[in-house]
């Protein structure tokens, strides 16, 4: 047992691997099942494309592996939630070394060629991960070592060019479960010692994310660049209607990890 959590969960004593029932995780983070196969999927993306990795490389150059993980801070509702997608997506939850972060991993080829199939059902939004994406989908058609290390510094060359051809791009139909998964990773829900409170979202080059977000919640505040020599984006939001539209979309569409508890306060405090 982890005694900083509310389930039983069984620990491999070589991989520190999680394990815990379907019925017990769900419960547990209070969501029924016909709504995690329609929300998780998406949700999934949304938070791959903020804190996850998709990752390929060598053994000793003689063959390949694949990996997809999500690394977040080890707490209770994170650990939950990335057993719910080990659930769904098969794979590993395990923490880290030094107990300070948990980690989801995906490593088995025959699982990470299944879950491709989710996202080409619902394809990732940022320019980062499409990059990765494709990069996997290449190496696992080719699956020669040889052409990965030919390859693997060109992953990231057609960045700027997928960054041109979504600005102009329509908010995908999958967007509002996505989005709870991105807020999950990358949204912040300020409560100041004077008890103003915000909400802020921020990207690395994918400014028109920001943009898509604005869209949605009819958000007037103007998207900052805060560093002149860095491609980085900034979304803040300090009124009350716009705050509440992001609560209820939170509610609607559900966080699933620590950002859910932080929901919590934040709306007590709006």
């Amino acid at each position: 047992k982890l005694s900083t959590l509310n389930s039983y969960y069984l620990m491999d004593d070589k991989n520190s691997y999680l394990s815990i029932t379907n019925l017990n995780t769900v419960c547990s983070i209070g969501i029924s099942f016909s709504l995690m196969e329609k929300h998780l999927p998406p949700f999934w993306v949304g938070l791959m494309d903020g804190d996850g990795s998709i990752q390929v490389n060598h053994w000793r150059k003689k063959n390949l592996q694949y990996r997809m993980v999500i690394k977040l801070s080890n707490l209770e509702s994170n650990v939950k939630m990335l057993m719910l997608i080990k659930q769904h997506f098969k794979g590993h939850v395990r923490i880290s070394k030094n107990s300070q972060c948990v980690l989801w991993v995906l490593d088995n080829k025959k699982d990470i060629l299944n879950t491709i199939k989710t996202f080409d059902k619902y394809p990732p939004l940022t320019s980062r991960l499409i990059c990765s994406l494709n990069f996997l989908k290449f190496c696992l058609e080719n699956n020669d070592v040889e052409t990965y290390l030919n390859s693997r510094n060109l992953k990231y060359s057609n960045q700027l060019n997928i960054i041109q051809q979504n600005l102009n791009n329509s908010i995908p139909f999958y967007f509002n479960s996505w989005l709870s998964g991105f807020i999950e990773a990358e949204g912040c829900f300020s409560i100041r010692k004077n008890k103003n409170t915000s909400f802020s979202i921020a990207q690395n080059n994918d400014i028109y994310l920001l943009n898509n977000i604005k869209t949605h919640f009819t958000i007037s505040n103007v998207i900052r660049k805060p560093y002149i020599n860095k491609e980085f984006y900034s979304l803040e939001v300090y009124k009350k209607d716009v705050l509440n539209k992001i609560i209820d979309h939170c509610e609607i569409y559900p966080l699933l990890g620590a950002k859910k508890d932080s929901l919590l306060k934040f709306k007590e405090a709006v």
